[in-house]
């Protein structure tokens, strides 16, 4: 029977049942989820055809190829057979433990929860090597005050440079951020009909 991660039936005072709620990810779940390549891989598979029942031979062949860098046909039988090993021992049961996707590990399908379709998924919330946008924009704001703090109690070097020259070059700071980050957003999305991103 299906292990049910992303919505469950309760009983209700007429004997019929009702479905609960789909089950909201939190950012952590999203953050231990996203760091393995191996998942965001499956989860990109998944997302890109949302509402379609999965074989889970077929996803391990489309993972594997994407891990290898080559066309699904040439997937050999050892690169399928680890991937479907370790997607159905332990990354599936561990995106349907969160409620991204119902895994029937018996019959061998995969399916999209409501939830996944409700999650904008992008790899700018993985804690990798890369820098997360919100602690960038964090650390960017803190410079951004010591600076105009610098400037507006006259501290040298700062002084060296007109006041507005110091504020144009926040404001151009902070547009030049959004702009790449909007950038990466797009091209970062897990689910969209491209390869899926990665982050190494």
């Amino acid at each position: 029977m299906p292990t049910g991660g992303g919505t469950a039936e309760q009983p209700t005072a007429d004997g019929q049942h009702d479905r609960e709620e789909p089950h909201s990810v939190s950012e952590e779940e999203l953050f231990d989820v996203l760091a393995n390549t191996r998942r965001r891989n499956a989860l990109h598979a998944i997302a890109q055809a949302e509402g379609t029942t999965h074989e889970l031979g077929t996803l391990s062949e489309r993972v594997a190829a994407w891990e290898n860098e080559i066309d699904v046909t040439e997937v050999s039988y050892d690169e399928r057979k680890r991937v479907y090993t370790a997607l159905q021992q332990s990354h599936l049961p561990k995106l349907d433990e969160v409620g991204l996707v119902s895994f029937d590990k018996d019959r061998g399908t995969v399916d999209a929860t409501p939830a996944l379709g409700e999650v904008e998924i992008y790899l700018d919330v993985v804690r990798g090597k890369e820098i997360p946008w919100s602690e960038y924009y964090l650390g960017l704001s803190g410079v951004s005050m010591a600076l105009l703090a610098a400037v507006w109690v006259g501290a040298y070097p700062f002084t060296l440079v007109p006041d507005l020259g110091w504020f144009a070059f926040v404001v151009v700071a902070f547009t030049v951020s959004a702009t790449v980050n909007r950038y990466f957003s797009t091209e970062m999305k897990l689910g969209d009909d491209r390869s899926p991103p990665n982050i190494e």
